[in-house]
Order: C-alpha cells, then sequence, then structure tokens
C-alpha cells in the first residue's frame, strides 16, 4: 500500500503560527492524512490460523478493491500481535488510538481482548468491530454503541448445533469446555439449548488453554455416560482435542459422538477427513457454498495460500462494509459512521439481506454442516456437506431477550 511521505506533512504539522495562511496548511495536510485501520489479532498463537495474518489479508483485499482512499485520504493498515493477552491488546489499541490515530479497530481474535478493546472504542469514540472473538455477551449485557459483532458468536454457534444434535436423538452432553470467557459462554449457551429442546448435560469439563494432553478430560467425558461429548473450545485446543478422541476410539462404536461446537475450515483441514469425518457443526461462510464464494474465495487464497475462514471472510466483508458507510456519511465521526452501518444493508458474498441491529449484532444466515468422509472428498478443500440453512432471524439472539442497555424493551 502507498504511504504518503511524512516530510511536508510533519512539517506542516510542527509550524506553530496562528497565521491564516498557516492554518488553512495545517488543515490541507491533516485532511491528506491516512486513515488508519488497525488490525489486532492472534498472529502466532492457538487462533493465529482462525484469523492472524489471513484476518490481516482480508483487510488489506477489502482496502484495495474499495480503490485505497476514502474521503480523498489513503487508507493505510496496521496490524499487531496481542498473544491473546487482554492487556496487551488494550495497550496496543490505546498507543494506536493516541499516538497512530486509528479509526476503526478490526478482526479483535479472543474474546477477553475483544471486550476489553470494545470499551477502549467507546471511551474514546471509535469503531470496535469483532469478527475472531466470539462471546455471545458482546452484544448482550457488554454491548457498547461503538462495536459491531459481525460472523458468530456462542449463541448461534451453540444453537445451530445443539438443535441437529438432539433431534437426532442425542440427548445426554459432556461438555468439554476451555476455562477462559469463550470457552464458558459457548457452554452456557449450549446447555440452554440441549435442555430447551429437550436434553441433558450430564457433565461439564473445563481445561486450561493451550491443553497438549486432552486424555485425563476426554476418560473424564466418555465415562460420564453421555451421548455426546460436545467441545466448547477452539483452534488449537479443538484440533488436539478431536484428535485424542480419534485416538481413543471415542465416536467410532456408535455409542458416543463428538461434536466441535467451534470448528473452523482450517482446523478440519488439521485433523484430515479420517479424524474429522461426521462431524457436525455451524459456520457463518463456506468457501464452496455458491458462484460468489468460490470466487471471492480463489482470489483470497491467490493471495495468502489458503482458503478462508469464515472468521477472515468477514473481516473482509465488515471492513467493505464500514468503508461504504464513512464514504455514504462524508466522515469518520464513529457514532455517525455506526449509524449509516445499521442503516445500510449487507448484500455480498458473505451475507445477501444482512443488518446490523442496535445491539452491534449482524444478522444474517448459519448453515449447519457435516463433514465429509474422505471417500466424498473431490478437492483438498472439500470438507463440508451443507445440510440446512438456518435463517438469520432464527440464528441470533432474538432483540426481544436482549439484555443490551441500548436495547428499549
Amino acid at each position: 500500500m502507498k504511504r504518503l511521505a511524512t516530510a511536508a506533512f510533519c512539517a506542516g504539522l510542527g509550524t506553530a503560527s496562528l497565521g491564516i495562511g498557516s492554518a488553512s496548511a495545517q488543515h490541507k495536510a491533516a485532511d491528506a492524512s491516512p486513515v488508519r485501520i488497525g488490525v489486532l489479532t492472534d498472529m502466532s498463537g492457538v487462533f493465529a490460523d482462525i484469523s492472524g495474518p489471513g484476518a490481516v489479508t482480508a483487510v488489506k483485499m477489502a482496502v484495495d478493491d474499495f480503490g485505497g482512499k476514502v474521503l480523498g485520504r489513503p487508507i493505510e493498515v496496521i496490524s499487531a500481535d496481542h498473544q491473546n493477552k487482554a492487556d496487551v491488546g488494550v495497550a496496543l489499541a490505546r498507543e494506536w488510538i493516541d499516538e497512530k490515530n486509528v479509526v476503526m479497530l478490526a478482526d479483535l481474535m479472543n474474546s477477553a481482548v475483544a471486550l476489553g478493546v470494545m470499551e477502549l472504542a467507546k471511551s474514546k469514540d471509535r469503531v470496535a468491530i469483532v469478527n475472531g472473538a466470539s462471546t455471545s455477551v458482546i452484544t448482550n449485557e457488554k454491548c457498547t454503541p461503538n462495536s459491531i459483532h459481525y460472523t458468530w458468536d456462542t449463541y448461534a454457534l451453540a444453537r445451530g448445533t445443539a438443535n441437529a444434535v438432539v433431534h437426532r436423538g442425542k440427548k445426554k452432553w459432556a461438555i468439554l469446555e476451555a476455562d477462559y470467557a469463550y470457552g464458558h459462554q459457548l457452554a452456557n449457551d449450549s446447555r440452554r439449548f440441549v435442555e430447551q429442546v429437550g436434553g441433558t448435560v450430564v457433565s461439564e469439563i473445563r481445561h486450561p488453554i493451550n491443553t497438549s494432553d486432552f486424555s485425563s478430560f476426554l476418560l473424564q467425558a466418555q465415562n460420564s455416560g453421555a451421548d455426546v461429548i460436545a467441545l466448547a473450545n477452539g483452534g488449537a485446543d479443538t484440533i488436539n482435542s478431536i484428535k485424542s478422541a480419534a485416538e481413543f476410539g471415542i465416536g467410532r462404536d456408535g455409542k458416543q459422538q463428538v461434536v466441535g461446537l467451534a470448528i473452523n475450515l482450517n482446523d478440519t483441514k488439521a485433523l484430515g477427513l479420517s479424524s474429522a469425518q461426521g462431524l457436525l457443526l455451524t459456520e457463518a461462510f463456506y468457501w464452496d457454498l455458491n458462484d460468489e464464494t468460490r470466487a471471492w474465495s480463489k482470489r483470497f487464497m491467490e493471495k495468502f495460500g489458503k482458503t478462508p475462514t469464515s472468521t477472515q471472510a468477514g473481516d473482509y466483508s465488515s471492513t467493505m462494509h464500514y468503508l461504504k458507510a464513512v464514504a455514504a456519511a462524508g466522515t469518520l465521526d464513529a457514532q455517525t459512521v455506526m449509524a449509516k452501518m445499521r442503516e445500510m444493508p449487507i448484500n455480498d458474498f458473505f451475507a445477501h439481506d444482512g443488518h446490523i441491529r442496535i445491539d452491534g449484532r449482524m444478522v444474517h444466515d448459519m448453515y449447519l454442516a457435516e463433514v465429509k468422509k474422505p471417500s466424498e472428498s473431490k478437492g483438498p478443500w472439500d470438507f463440508y456437506k451443507i445440510l440446512e440453512t438456518i435463517p438469520a432471524d432464527q440464528a441470533f439472539r432474538p432483540l426481544s431477550e436482549s439484555a443490551c442497555p441500548l436495547v428499549k424493551k
């Protein structure tokens, strides 16, 4: 991306003069400064394959496709690794806002990081668009007027998968959950929907993030008498727990089924179809869904070398929607742009008739999928059978149940 030569710009800003000519020059210089978007993500940890460098690529693609400028100013994308630490993420975001005038914070993988940065964005009146993090409290009790939750959340993932599995006769659940905000919320949402459709949760087992040995946790779940072992974790933890389950033969005898509550495309790739076959999951996006998804995914793969995850597709779509709203609003003012984003429908390869509610939830269709058997796959990324479309008005928490303070009951 082209960057402005800074010499004249800095000289203009450094001139301390009250003269009309100097003020005019400073005004023009300020107008020519970059519009900065900051991608704050997990670059090398447990969630790097879900978002990470691919999220940065997706945001840059959106900027390039938009034309590289908005309001006559060049758009600059910067990025950093928050190391899955909320304090690190908030410190980086604060530095970006205070020292680099970042106007929009993107991706925000990791729920604890996202919640911290959302509060900062509210206090600084900037826009925060969450794609990577999943906890549904982002648009419930922790909602803000400055934040959007775009791709999915634990409510949608839990509802889609729990309904499908219980309706297929698997009613007794053991939930293996990652011991942090996202894992707890995914487990809580799952329990609610399991019980809502006539199932029961007989055991909940917590494990630390970045667990290398799942044997003891899986044995507890296996011995619980559950029909289903549901994995409320993500990234490498999901991969390792499914691989361990396969090694123990869990799910192969027909007595118990392993369910991934937050499986993504790269998880399935890492597992291989031999280990992942038969898994039911809920997705926000699949590259092979239709001609539009295939065309965009082909372009992404040419740039990044991997087929996009839902999070990365959401990063592109949400960045493009933000830039369109800025252009339509004619300003970078956060509240004006947020209002325009809520006003404008989203129709692209990611979502049709999507819209952003007052609580910040971007509402769109979700998809129930099953991982194919190796014999069913026709190519290296041909992993899913889409079993059904979950309509937008059924996929996400209704406003009538919302605890978001922005929602008027």
